[in-house]
């Protein structure tokens, strides 16, 4: 609060949110809140709060929050009742936000809390999205060759600006999050969908650091089923590839059926060509289960958003006692509270 003279001011700091998704995270929690600390304590003119997802750990993670809550009433918690995957507890984690601007980042540390300034420089600037570039990873070479692959492609079928080499570490404004609400997917992915609401963003490089402690929840299959969520809430380019193969294998194997049979006419004797007759059927078939593997997950997809399940499903909160008198007029949330601690 600010007073000049006979008249008094009072300068209303804006509220900032951390996002942390956690998922059996129990010896990263203090060393998180140090630095989370630290960092909020170097910007005094925001206030924080740090908002935690459980997606329904199995370790002490949920236990060692609450203790933290217990000291600090800027920690809010929301545990859900099952694990409901990564991205749905982001998305949980936005909306349930009650700052002008929300901070997503993992637990592990990997991404720098430190980085929070030129994050929020940025969004002072103007900009509503404001995203890490990882420069460097430590990971496996092969993985990261991958993982830049996987980007520049995903970003040449993306009919919007999809950043490349840059995960969930953001800011995102309000209004962001506000749209965020109108989102209806049982398999969202949150860099697309963001992306996809074209507000003016811009990214800021850092070199991500290597895990201390835990192990990562993302294993190969996680990987890969989060590319395929990717390519599939992100464009359906793939699908007009498939009508554009089909079209042009139909042709082929129209002029090779044409060839075959004039030999056949013309030819002394049987023609040979058993060989080329097993390639070409194993390489139709291959390609045709490939195109029914796809096909299958977009229509997946169309079943889960038809099904109207509320999830996630939020199992228990922990919320400062000032936060619960805020909540007599809650606003729109995701997720369907079970019981509330």
């Amino acid at each position: 609060m600010k007073r000049s003279g006979a008249c008094s001011v009072t300068v209303l700091k804006r509220l900032v949110t951390i996002s942390v998704p956690v998922l059996n995270e129990a010896d990263n929690i203090k060393p998180l809140m140090e630095r989370l600390r630290a960092v909020a304590e170097t910007h005094h003119h925001y206030d924080f709060e740090f908002l935690f997802t459980d997606n329904a750990s199995t370790d002490a993670t949920f236990e060692r929050l609450a203790g933290e809550a217990r000291a600090d009433n800027r920690i809010r918690v929301i545990r859900f009742t099952r694990n409901f995957g990564f991205q749905l507890s982001i998305l949980t984690n936005y909306l349930n936000a009650r700052g002008d601007a929300a901070i997503q980042i993992d637990a592990d540390l990997q991404d720098p809390p430190e980085l929070f300034g030129e994050f929020l420089a940025a969004w002072e600037q103007g900009y509503k999205v404001v995203y890490g570039i990882r420069r460097s990873r430590p990971e496996n070479p092969l993985l990261s060759v991958a993982r830049k692959l996987f980007y520049r492609g995903l970003a040449k079928l993306s009919s919007v600006d999809l950043p490349v080499d840059a995960g969930d570490f953001r800011l995102i404004d309000r209004a962001v999050i506000e749209d965020l609400r109108k989102v209806e997917d049982e398999a969202p992915y949150i860099r697309g969908v963001i992306a996809h609401l074209g507000y003016q963003q811009t990214g800021i490089p850092y070199d991500r650091a290597e895990r201390v402690r835990g192990k990562s929840k993302f294993r190969l299959l996680s990987l890969i089923r989060l590319g395929v969520d990717g390519v599939c809430g992100q464009s359906t380019k793939p699908l007009e590839l498939i009508t554009l193969l089909g079209t042009t294998f139909s042709v082929l194997s129209l002029l090779g059926a044409l060839f075959y049979f004039a030999w056949s006419l013309l030819a002394v004797g049987k023609p040979q060509g058993f060989a080329t007759l097993v390639i070409l059927i194993l390489i139709s078939t291959s390609v045709q289960t490939a195109f029914i593997g796809l096909l299958g997950e977009y229509i997946g997809r169309i079943f889960k958003n038809t099904r109207h399940i509320p999830a996630p499903i939020i199992d228990q909160r922990i919320e400062p006692l000032r936060a619960r008198d805020e909540e007599d007029s809650p606003g729109p949330q995701s997720a369907t509270e079970a019981s509330q601690a």
